[in-house]
């Protein structure tokens, strides 16, 4: 159903959603073909009205049925053939039975009634928690239980994927825009997690081999089929095998939604959980204790649930944990995973079923506004031990790769492949959602939100935008408008166009842009592109900011920006990926400088002071990028990066050209960075910037170092945010920037605080460098222009999530405080959107 565009712009808010689908597009398959009996509930005491934890639930003459939570809350579901009644019983209590159907949706409120009886005497002598006992088995027997520890394995996974709208109401139901869409409220179903209405929207299946090897850490995939409703992207379907989410409870820190989630059975669990005994019984022969477990204190990021344990090799058979309804995390309403493992040949016990479903909501607890579930199921079959990879995986560059006929398998195939078979519901949706693309609207509301969430207003094969540019104001053009465009997949997907003109109402001059970009391969990414733009620039300008055009940056400003070059660029660009993640772009840049202001560039020949009115230079680029086990979603032109837990590595290599089409200047200039995000345990996230360069070669300053500033009030954290553009000139320096995310780590403990869910950040960045002799004297250096061999430091501290979506910071400049027209102290504000 999804419709690909060419830019998608998966930034903020957009990107968090499309991580929240990726999260469920992982690995599924949980299907049966009898009717679904669905029961939810709480227990509570007739008397008290308290909850009653640990009661029985059990469908009479049956295994089936569950064990109430700390809150009293349970939750069956089956489509095994049962009887008419269910039994809640709990010691102290007398044993309740309530009548029910095959087929259908319970939601019950039982209250159990004290029985009355007296206890002989009992003596109580202190003794150690035997859960805890039990506890300390599992982590002794992690190394050998853990499946990450086995030498090598192979295994086949069939996924399956459902995502639905919740709080499906008969208010919504009635709405007008909503009326060309009636039939699909005939596949209304209830959930058992919190007992909400949903519609069931999108399906996909895929089935997949795995391959794992220890040493050297190796994991492939390869997608042999898939299947998913409404939409053919391979890049989505990357995300449909078993690779990209891995719920492993032998870890001591579960990540979810880029967070690390405390596991009931890390080695330092009693820190975080209480630990209760509850049950002991047979599973599949063999012998197991029922562990329940809830957290010791108030919104950290926990579980509450249960796990079985096997008596004798103390590996986790059964285990079902649900994210505490505190935790400092946004959009999540609720969280569930159930994990299966069996003992595989009698020494491996294998991951064997997996299921985990999400509720995410803008406006968490509500069942006002239409939120989303996720369903991600998965079961593993045909386990081979120890053997050499198949020469299709050792082939691959590829961590996950999708063989050429995926998408072509035909039904027979799919009932025969399929581990279970799929319900009449689940067959359905595929031909609802056929139906939903039929309805002349739909494709309406595709391109509303396309335009919200892009900037671009699409007309059949051309879109329109971005719109958020088309007015802006500076000092040196006054007012400009704007008017742009690009192809849209209507009219190619492997050709894209795209060009703008403007005028500025002060210069009275015309400015222009248009560029082609041509798809050779999508994975690995082969492309070729072409551009030539005459326009305003600000040099020494972050990648990251806000363009000098974009609406926001002329409303938020510190200075007027008033260090505008007008240039003239020609470029040329091919993009060479060997495999996801390492790639070489080579580019050819052709520019034309024009000196900001209205005076020329002062270049110094023998002392003797010439005047230019533009600069010029003919550059040959190398651009390298290593980013290991790197995830994207593409579009048809554009890509999006999920990221990498592994460090990315980019170089730079410029040579600078004399006589080649007006070139001046002959040059070699090098720049290397580094940089990675990674969790702390417990206590938030860090990310660091490492970067150095150098240019070798006599140049005018446009073309040396110009440290990126920051003259707005928007926090850019690839700029010195106190620093003014044109403030500190290098032709060799070193930079590093580090910032930490508490995550409410601090805050959490502050009662107010908690409520509003406020997160604290900080950071720290700096840069160091010099000026040659030679580039020093060369050109003459803008006024308030400094070297670097003293070294420039600021530092903020920060609270993010405010509101879901603000960050503010407030930022101190720690060094280089007498210079001129400076800004030693500064609040800033930012968009920052994070679960």
């Amino acid at each position: 159903m999804a419709i690909t565009r060419n830019k998608p712009m998966f930034t903020g808010l957009a990107r968090k959603l499309l991580l929240l689908a990726i999260f469920f597009i992982g690995s599924s398959g949980f299907s049966f073909t009898q009717e679904l009996t669905k029961i939810m509930g709480t227990v509570t005491d007739s008397a008290s009205g308290e909850p009653v934890p640990f009661a029985n639930i059990i469908i009479q003459g049956t295994s089936i049925g569950a064990i109430s939570g700390f809150d009293g809350y349970f939750s069956i579901e089956t489509r095994k053939k049962v009887t008419d009644t269910l039994v809640i019983s709990f010691i102290g209590y007398k044993t309740e039975k309530i009548k029910i159907q095959q087929g259908i949706f319970h939601e019950l409120d039982i209250r159990l009634a004290a029985a009355g009886f007296t206890l002989e005497e009992v003596e109580i002598v202190p003794g150690e928690n035997p859960a805890e006992v039990i506890l300390r088995n599992i982590i002794a027997h992690k190394e050998k239980n853990n499946r990450k520890q086995f030498n090598s394995y192979q295994y086949e996974v069939y996924s399956k994927v459902q995502l639905d709208l919740n709080n499906i109401t008969e208010k919504l139901k009635n709405r007008k825009i909503l009326k060309p869409f009636q039939f699909i409220f005939d596949y209304v179903d209830t959930s058992t997690v919190n007992g909400k209405a949903y519609l069931p929207v999108f399906l996909s299946e895929s089935l997949s081999d795995i391959y794992f090897q220890n040493s050297p850490r190796v994991r492939k995939e390869r997608i042999k089929a898939s299947r998913i409703s409404g939409l053919e992207n391979e890049s989505i379907s990357q995300f449909l095998g078993d690779m990209y989410q891995d719920v492993n409870i032998y870890e001591n820190y579960i990540m979810l939604f880029e967070k690390n989630f405390v596991s009931p059975v890390a080695n330092f669990g009693l820190t975080f959980y209480k630990y209760y005994l509850v049950d002991s019984s047979f599973i599949d022969n063999k012998w197991c204790y029922q562990i329940m477990f809830k957290p010791r204190r108030k919104q950290e990021l926990t579980f509450t649930g249960e796990f079985w344990v096997n008596d004798s090799s103390w590996a986790i058979k059964k285990v079902n944990i649900r994210i505490v309804e505190d935790a400092n995390l946004n959009f999540i309403n609720d969280l569930t995973v159930k994990q299966d493992y069996d003992l595989i040949e009698d020494t491996y016990w294998m991951l064997v079923r997996d299921y985990l479903i999400m509720d995410f909501n803008v406006i968490e607890n509500t069942k006002k506004t239409v939120g989303l579930y996720g369903h991600k199921t998965s079961t593993f079959r045909d386990f081979v031990f120890d053997n050499p990879p198949p020469d299709e995986f050792s082939e691959s560059p590829l961590d996950v790769y999708v063989v050429e006929d995926s998408y072509e398998k035909d039904m027979d195939y799919w009932e025969e492949a399929r581990h279970e078979k799929l319900s009449r519901k689940e067959k359905d949706i595929y031909e609802m959602v056929d139906s939903i693309k039929r309805v002349p609207i739909f494709q309406t509301w595709v391109d509303v939100f396309y335009m919200l969430t892009n900037g671009y207003l699409v007309w059949g094969p051309v879109e329109v935008g971005p719109l958020y540019k088309s007015i802006s104001f500076n000092p040196e053009e006054g007012l400009r408008l704007r008017i742009g465009g690009r192809t849209s997949n209507q009219f190619s997907t492997k050709v894209m166009f795209n060009g703008h003109v403007a005028y500025g109402t002060k210069d009275n001059r015309w400015k222009h842009g248009t560029g082609v970009v041509y798809i050779f391969s999508k994975i690995p990414r082969r492309s070729f592109g072409a551009s030539w733009v005459y326009d305003m620039e600000q040099l020494g300008q972050s990648q990251n900011a806000f363009s000098e055009d974009n609406l926001f940056a002329s409303a938020f400003r510190r200075s007027p920006p008033d260090k505008l070059s007008l240039v003239n660029e020609y470029k040329l660009h091919y993009q060479h990926e060997y495999f996801t993640g390492f790639s070489n772009t080579l580019n050819f840049i052709h520019r034309n400088i024009n000196p900001p202001g209205k005076g020329d560039f002062i270049i110094y020949n023998d002392d003797q002071p010439i005047e230019k009115n533009s600069i010029t230079t003919a550059e040959l680029r190398l651009d390298t990028r290593f980013a290991y086990n790197e995830k994207f979603v593409m579009g048809e032109f554009e890509r999006i990066s999920l990221g990498t837990v592994y460090p990315v590595l980019e170089v730079q290599y410029g040579l600078g050209i004399p006589g080649l089409m007006g070139g001046e200047y002959r040059y070699h200039k090098l720049q290397l960075s580094l940089k990675q995000w990674f969790n702390v345990s417990a206590f938030g996230w860090s990310k660091y910037i490492i970067e150095g360069g150098k240019i070798w070669g006599t140049l005018p300053y446009p073309l040396l170092k110009l440290h990126p500033g920051n003259e707005t009030f928007i926090f850019d954290e690839f700029a010195y945010n106190l620093m003014n553009y044109y403030e500190f000139l290098s032709d060799e320096y070193i930079s590093m920037y580090y910032t930490h995310h508490f995550d409410g780590f601090f805050l959490n403990r502050i009662p107010l605080m908690r409520k509003l869910k406020f997160r604290e950040v900080a950071f720290v960045q700096g840069v160091i460098g010099r000026l040659s002799e030679k580039n020093r004297n060369y050109s003459k250096i803008p006024e308030n222009t400094f070297t670097l061999e003293k070294p420039y430091i600021e530092a903020g501290v920060g609270i993010e999530n405010i509101l879901k979506i603000f960050r503010i910071d407030a930022i101190w400049r720690l060094s280089h405080l007498r210079n001129p027209d400076i800004t030693k102290f500064a609040i800033f504000f930012s968009f920052h959107f994070s679960f």
